[in-house]
């Protein structure tokens, strides 16, 4: 079935092989769902580069950073009996869970949307610190309010998934705010506007007993402490977003209301894109959602990759009309589409969905 993204036919626009690793000890195995912001007249990216060691016959090695901020490179015999591993993404270990990459963010700019490349004044590598980001960074949404950009990322470590925050004026001096939503939580987007004086954000708590992946919204006076949270987005049953739904990036602001495009994905672990519509005023109050996704997998760079059936973003460049989406593909390329926003609200069901 068709969807209404029309896909750059640069695409893909970033592979593993295009960037280079970190340090010499690791190796790019994917790039995943950028941050996107306009900084100078250029488009910028803020991609999830994933890394891991080259691996030997009869062991699996996987990186973690240490409590002195440096790379270490666990061992483990692959025929060790506390060994599990199911699924390529994630290692469990005596009972502790791991991932089998490590990943940090990496700046990219371009001055057509198109091909970009890192810049060699800049320092273009942003990486986890401290014991709540040993495992990674991850999935950064970029917000800007007033003259201040917020990072909001996946903050990783044995302690769980959580949301860190950094905040800049000039990509060059980042203040650390450290973690503002504790595990299990992630896919934070900060709105681009205050509302009746709040900041407001979409993140998605997690919860594999009662409850579900759900979208939540939360409000702030300074944009770090957080509360008054309200579940506004739920997965649903028999449709593509039936196993869990998380936010993309900030909310669009329309005259109709807050447009959100989000992702869901299935029991079999296909991701898709959608979007609903919050009031203006009061973005608790949901107007509406797509019934079909207004992106599916279906090229081959999103079908086949570390992760195969997934279309994921939490970045977009808003010119008019026209919403220029930067994605995920396959969890392993970077990719880009064009839709049209009234497109997008003219599929949206006006129904009061909770």
């Amino acid at each position: 079935m068709s969807d209404i993204a029309r896909r750059f036919s640069e695409n893909p626009l970033l592979m593993p092989k295009d960037l280079q690793p970190s340090t010499a000890d690791l190796q790019i195995i994917s790039l995943l769902n950028p941050g996107v912001f306009v900084f100078e007249d250029k488009t910028w990216l803020l991609v999830r580069v994933a890394e891991c060691i080259a691996q030997k016959e009869g062991v699996i090695f996987f990186p973690i950073v240490n409590a002195l901020g440096k790379i270490e490179i666990i061992e483990i015999p692959l025929n060790d009996p506390d060994l599990v591993m199911t699924d390529a993404r994630i290692v469990q270990y005596k009972g502790l869970d791991y991932l089998t990459t490590l990943s940090h963010l990496r700046l990219l700019c371009s001055d057509d949307g198109i091909h970009f490349y890192e810049p060699k004044d800049t320092n273009t590598i942003l990486t986890g610190m401290g014991n709540l980001e040993q495992f990674g960074i991850e999935d950064c949404r970029v917000s800007k309010l007033d003259d201040t950009y917020y990072l909001t990322y996946t903050a990783v470590s044995e302690n769980g998934v959580g949301v860190g925050l950094r905040t800049t004026k000039d990509w060059k001096n980042f203040e650390a705010k450290g973690m503002i939503i504790p595990p299990h939580n992630k896919d934070c987007a900060i709105f681009e506007e205050k509302i009746n004086g709040k900041f407001y954000a979409l993140h998605r708590p997690s919860s594999p007993q009662i409850g579900g992946n759900f979208i939540w919204l939360t409000e702030s006076i300074d944009g770090v402490h957080w509360g008054n949270h309200q579940c506004i987005i739920k997965s649903r049953p028999g449709l593509w977003d039936s196993a869990r739904v998380g936010a993309g990036a900030a909310p669009i602001k329309t005259e109709q209301g807050w447009l959100e495009i989000y992702h869901g994905a299935n029991a079999e672990h296909q991701y898709c894109l959608g979007a609903f519509l919050m009031d203006l005023k009061d973005p608790s109050k949901i107007i509406a959602r797509t019934l079909e996704p207004i992106m599916r997998p279906q090229e081959n760079y999103e079908l086949s990759g570390f992760f195969g059936y997934v279309v994921f973003t939490n970045g977009h460049v808003v010119d008019g009309d026209r919403l220029t989406i930067y994605y995920g593909a396959a969890d392993e390329f970077v990719c880009g589409a064009y839709f049209s926003i009234n497109e997008i609200l003219s599929r949206l069901e006006f129904v009061g969905y909770k």
